[in-house]
């Protein structure tokens, strides 16, 4: 794939991440009354990326060190998510926790991933759709996944972002019900699937009906946003990417306005149609006003490794995201309501 498809996919999942990241686990009510989208709202009028930027440009500093052999992958995945481990990171689920502390202590691994289907794998899914080719696409996401995540649902919801980027520069958005159905129809045989393939399906409904992004995650969700399970935070964001794939503001837009695990949505979502666009297709104000480190929007648009190494600047960098994160936890309990 080229590099400006790469590209855009990277800085799509970190603009995405960055306007989302505010609004993490508000319900849709309380973020329609604190929004702002003509700027991130992060800190001061800039944004940061969170783990869903920095677990793509871990996958994506993997694939350039092994040269296409996929134990090299494995080996230098595993110990870049020991590096980030490390390094103290503020925002980490469950499973990628109890998974990055088993590599840190040493585990086989084939040993380290936990029987979760948490959407932590979704994040290192759609780079890999763009960078790796499609008779190996199905290995390298799995390799990926199952060092944090070994249920199958995490495995083939992560395929489905990987098969989808590594499209999503040429697929027709009026297509994208006859894309879901023929995806889901691999797979919705196998009860341990569920309700993945049963979501997917609902998700292909809503396309048909012209549903909005909001209502189709009220239909999965209720009214409590959406939650980062794997089931629920793949199928909204591929509804997002064919309702809006030539409108990246609009689709990071609405995965917002439908609350839950903004970040991590709109991350994804970014990515889907930040491969499509590319970068000149993500508002300007918003890419000039991401200010992080190591993943730059400059890093990451040239596709250079970061200061992996700088660990005590990395452990500093998340200090100080700590402290920003508990003033927006603050200013959750003042109004409006």
């Amino acid at each position: 794939m080229s590099q400006p498809v790469v590209a855009g996919v990277l800085i799509g999942q970190a603009i995405g991440d960055m306007m989302g990241l505010p609004y993490e686990n508000l319900a849709p009510r309380r973020v329609a009354k604190l929004a702002k989208f003509n700027r991130p709202a992060f800190f001061l009028g800039y944004g940061v990326g969170s783990d869903d930027t920095e677990h793509a440009g871990l996958t994506f500093d993997a694939w350039l060190y092994c040269n296409g052999d996929a134990k090299l992958f494995q080996k230098r995945l595993a110990s870049n998510l020991r590096r980030w481990f490390l390094a103290g990171p503020p925002g980490i689920g469950l499973a990628t926790l109890k998974a990055c502390l088993k590599l840190c202590f040493g585990f086989p691994l084939a040993k380290t991933g936990v029987r979760s289907a948490g959407n932590g794998p979704a994040m290192r899914a759609a780079v890999l759709g763009v960078l790796v080719p499609t008779t190996q696409l199905s290995e390298f996401v799995e390799i990926s996944t199952r060092l944090t995540h070994t249920d199958k649902r995490a495995i083939i919801g992560s395929l489905l972002i990987a098969e989808l980027a590594s499209v999503a520069k040429t697929i027709q958005p009026e297509c994208g019900v006859t894309w879901l159905e023929e995806f889901t129809r691999r797979y919705v045989a196998q009860d341990d699937l569920k309700p993945l393939t049963t979501n997917l399906k609902l998700a292909a409904d809503g396309l048909r009906s012209n549903s909005s992004v909001s209502d189709f995650a009220r239909v999965l969700c209720k009214s409590r946003g959406v939650s980062g399970f794997i089931a629920h935070t793949v199928p909204v964001a591929v509804f997002a990417f064919f309702r809006h794939a030539d409108d990246y503001e609009q689709g990071i837009r609405e995965v917002i306005l439908a609350g839950g695990d903004t970040d991590t949505v709109a991350a994804v979502t970014g990515a889907l149609i930040g491969a499509r666009v590319g970068v000149d297709g993500i508002p300007t104000i918003w890419k000039a006003r991401h200010l992080d480190w190591p993943w730059s929007l400059k890093r990451l648009g040239e596709g250079t490794r970061p200061g992996l190494l700088l660990w005590p600047l990395m452990l500093a960098r998340n200090v100080a995201f700590f402290v920003a994160v508990i003033g927006h936890v603050s200013r959750r309990l003042l109004p409006p309501w």
